[in-house]
């Protein structure tokens, strides 16, 4: 796939540098991008294929369970507020590549044997991943026009979910087969946060001039007073909280009903597949129609079907997980698109990314905690999954808001009403 960067002095192979080479830079800054993708789902959703195993070795409850599964939420959502600081202070490449390093070790510390360890390491894990959760759309924003902007983000989410199914797929056999259980399990995607690492290098000597923090403040503290910039947050919130919520439980609630453990992870790599279908299908429709209305209430409605599915009918867990992952890969995608589309710049798409990933996570991070709590309340999964039906369908109203052709004004402090595209 090909990226057209357009001119200008923030886009890679446009710097003042007197070199040459745009197009090799280009596919640097690409291939850097996709392995910053690949490592921001990996390392969280295999838990949930050996959470089961977790849970017999270690005592944890079910509640205990879903806080070890809500903590990467509750990390994002303390975090995302401090990464536009840190990158106007210490430049996008800089701050990527640190959070590269950090997610490095905090991946090995997880791994480590001891509850203390599984459960910092998890926090400092999860804290990296947030920077590139917040800076990837405001990267893509940055380099890439307009028009292609959907074409690239669906291409680094669909890494995201491809390398997030194989974790789910793969983390039962591994814990089966090498030395170490899940706890090697799970350590090992230290060597894919190594890897991006090393690919984001050479992104460190094309770092932009730092400019004052000031005026990116004012703008984020602003957008709080938007309908649009809140309806954004929720969209991003309430997907994710579903994301999560299934990826932690799914294999519990498969297992529970007589499937295998390893057949239980498989499922989760299933939803997330299929996942891939619709995530790489959506950026061509949303590049096409400036309102998106109708897909976010269309992908919602997949996923509350697919959950009432597992309500109702859950022998056939197989279709329910697929109909999930391909409402859920739209939803995502969707999600990561508004936070572009309906910013009017590069500094704005920062200011509402970190403002949706800190509300929206906060948010997403009650999923997993009171699913795992409904559980062993109510001794079974119908409170649990009612529950996510509901969120879900309330999921679909407010991308009835999020999706429409609007973009926040240009200067937040000027104007009230949002600007029609």
């Amino acid at each position: 796939m090909s990226v057209t960067v357009p001119k200008g002095a923030d886009t890679p192979g446009a710097e003042s540098d007197g070199h040459q080479g745009g197009a090799p830079r280009v596919g640097l800054l690409l291939i850097g991008i996709l392995l910053v993708a690949a490592n921001l789902r990996a390392p969280l959703t295999g838990v949930g294929s050996v959470l089961p195993m977790i849970e017999h070795d270690t005592g944890l409850s079910s509640t205990a369970a879903g806080l070890l599964n809500a903590l990467p939420l509750l990390a994002f959502a303390a975090t995302s507020p401090l990464v536009g600081r840190s990158a106007q202070r210490h430049g996008t490449e800089r701050v990527l590549w640190i959070a590269l390093l950090v997610l490095t070790v905090g991946i090995v510390l997880r791994s480590l044997p001891g509850l203390v360890t599984l459960f910092a390491g998890t926090v400092v894990m999860a804290a990296a991943i947030a920077y590139g959760n917040v800076l990837l759309p405001s990267l893509v924003k940055s380099t890439v026009p307009e028009r292609r902007i959907a074409a690239v983000t669906g291409l680094y989410v669909t890494v995201m979910g491809l390398i997030a199914a194989v974790s789910s797929g793969v983390s039962v056999p591994l814990a089966d087969h090498l030395p170490g259980g899940w706890h090697t399990a799970l350590g090992c995607w230290a060597v894919l946060a190594l890897l991006g690492v090393l690919a984001w290098a050479p992104q460190l000597a094309r770092r932009r001039p730092v400019t004052s923090t000031a005026p990116g403040e004012r703008q984020a503290h602003t957008l709080w007073r938007y309908p649009l910039a809140w309806q954004v947050s929720a969209f991003m919130g309430l997907q994710s909280l579903g994301f999560y919520t299934t990826i932690a439980w799914l294999p519990s609630i498969v297992h529970d009903h007589g499937a295998s453990e390893g057949a239980a992870g498989w499922q989760l790599f299933l939803l997330q597949v299929t996942g891939l279908v619709s995530s790489s299908t959506v950026p061509i429709l949303a590049r096409q129609l400036t309102d998106q209305r109708l897909l976010a209430v269309s992908g919602s409605l997949m996923c509350a079907t697919g959950y009432m599915g597992l309500l109702l009918a859950p022998e056939m867990a197989t279709a329910w997980s697929a109909l999930i992952g391909l409402g859920g890969g739209a939803c995502l995608v969707l999600a990561l698109t508004f936070q572009g589309q309906r910013a009017a710049d590069a500094s704005q798409a920062a200011a509402l990314s970190g403002m949706a990933q800190s509300v929206g996570y906060l948010l997403a991070a009650v999923g997993p905690l009171l699913f795992g709590s409904a559980h062993d309340l109510a001794g079974g999964w119908t409170v649990p999954l009612g529950l996510l039906i509901a969120l879900t369908l309330v999921q679909g109203l407010f991308g009835l808001g999020a999706g429409r052709a609007v973009r926040l004004p240009q200067s937040t402090t000027a104007q009230m009403a949002p600007e029609r595209i």
